[in-house]
């Protein structure tokens, strides 16, 4: 596959997972930023190496080829991903443009290795799950921050917004992965949450809340 191929086919696989339903051509272009004839025309080259199942006007689904195509894309991100941040010091909020470089190397030997060197991580260093070599994922029963209730804590294990900007306010409220969090009040006009962030206490935003994930403790 062109680096361009595997690109749409990561995107349609992350539409995929987080729908659980067809995706559209509309919302292939919204997330990859282009045209909806560019993405009909790509759609067409996948469909023809049958990584996908395409009809014009209906959605699109990735096959079992597709969809194990697309897990191993991911697998090689959020390793070197993993890298990046433990071996090379690089943070949370640096590594996702770098890993979109790295993820297209072809060596499975290199990123099997890569895996055994790193000690076969389960995540990547936003918490999201990292596809082993079969394509199998672990999966971690996970709720979002602003669905907790007063006085309830729990475990910052994920964040469903990886951006540079998100992250890096993460940063500047000390807020991580592992990070133990309680919720000391829930605001009823705006839903707004006053946390404890181990001794820190701040108050965070209704968006802000849906986008950590934690683990009940």
């Amino acid at each position: 596959m062109t680096f361009s191929e595997e690109n749409y086919l990561k995107t349609i696989y992350h539409i995929t997972a987080a729908s659980g339903v067809e995706v559209s051509t509309n919302a292939i272009a919204e997330k990859m930023e282009t045209k909806a004839s560019s993405v009909t025309d790509m759609l067409k080259k996948l469909a023809e190496k049958e990584l996908i199942v395409y009809k014009k006007y209906q959605g699109v689904l990735l096959t079992e080829k597709g969809k194990l195509s697309a897990k191993m894309i991911v697998r090689k991100h959020r390793l070197w991903e993993v890298f990046l941040v433990d071996k090379l010091q690089f943070s949370w909020d640096e590594v996702h443009d770098i890993a979109e470089q790295l993820e297209h190397i072809k060596s499975e030997k290199l990123i099997n290795k890569l895996d055994d060197f790193l000690g076969n991580p389960t995540e990547d260093p936003h918490g999201d799950p990292i596809p082993d070599s079969k394509g199998k994922i672990n999966k971690v029963e996970k709720l979002v921050l602003a669905e907790l209730y007063e006085n309830q804590t729990g475990i910052c294990i994920g964040v469903k917004d990886s951006s540079t900007q998100f992250l890096k306010y993460l940063d500047k409220n000390q807020i991580t992965l592992g990070s133990k969090i309680v919720v000391l009040a829930k605001e009823e006009f705006d839903l707004s949450l006053r946390i404890k962030v181990e001794e820190n206490i701040v108050t965070v935003s209704n968006i802000i809340a849906n986008n950590l994930y934690v683990k009940i403790i």
